[in-house]
């Protein structure tokens, strides 16, 4: 979104993502440029505790910050990119 300060946004894949300056950076640049970015693949309730804790941060602080899980796609057994 263009009102979510891109900081704040660092400091949330930071503080909930255990991002370092340069990954969440990047990330964030990836959300403000294409709509959207990974922060990783986690076990379902690990996922859903972070999304709803960034959700409920971003409401905190009155950003509208977007947050959401997928599910991840299937193992092909081929290498990773």
């Amino acid at each position: 979104d263009d009102f979510t300060p891109m900081d704040f946004v660092v400091d949330i894949l930071r503080r909930f993502f255990q991002k370092s300056v340069e990954e969440a950076t990047r990330i964030m640049l990836a959300v403000h440029h294409e709509g959207r970015g990974v922060c990783g693949v986690y076990p379902f309730e690990i996922a859903e505790s972070k999304v709803h804790l960034v959700r409920q941060t971003s409401r905190k602080h009155g950003h509208p910050l977007m947050c959401v899980m997928e599910r991840a796609e299937e193992d092909d057994g081929g290498e990773p990119c």
